[in-house]
């Protein structure tokens, strides 16, 4: 079965999926895009999306959340990512974030808490492998859901001037 379309309850087993995001941004903070492939045997997802006012290190995040939140059923994934603060942040350093409460070591809030609790609920459902990939190496899928990113950006713009006509 396709993990993308409707969970039944006989399909059950863990299906492999692989998933290449991306995000970018136009100032930061500044407008944003999100993008991601989704790969699973012989298919292809692609998502996209922006918001206004935000950063790259959220529009990363978002990438992988909006990817994992397509699956309806829980898969093996491996996820593709060039950004270290997300693959850090969700392999190592959330360990400590939630032993103190969602705090750093100073006893402040983390910076896009909301995020990395989605992300965190997302984790308990898939089991996935986070492999991190240099940006802007030639990795033909990063190159991808690099321009994806960039082009929900453009996107974005259009429909913002066309509204304001």
């Amino acid at each position: 079965m396709y993990p993308f379309e409707k969970y039944t309850e006989k399909q059950t087993e863990q299906s492999s999926v692989h998933i290449f995001t991306d995000g970018a941004c136009k100032g930061n903070p500044g407008l944003g895009g999100w993008a991601a492939l989704l790969r699973y045997e012989h298919m292809e997802k692609k998502i996209q999306g922006a918001e206004p006012e935000t950063t790259n290190n959220r529009m990363e995040m978002l990438a992988a959340i909006k990817a994992l939140e397509t699956l309806k059923r829980p898969c093996a994934i491996q996820l593709f990512t060039d950004s270290q603060y997300l693959k850090q942040g969700i392999t190592t350093w959330i360990h400590n974030w939630k032993r103190n409460n969602w705090q750093i070591a100073v006893k402040k809030k983390i910076k896009n808490l909301d995020l990395w609790q989605r992300l965190d609920s997302l984790s308990q459902i898939h089991h996935i492998q986070w492999q991190w990939v240099k940006g802007h190496s030639g990795h033909p899928e990063n190159t991808l859901a690099d321009k994806m990113a960039n082009d929900a950006i453009k996107a974005y713009r259009q429909e913002q001037t066309i509204q304001q006509l």
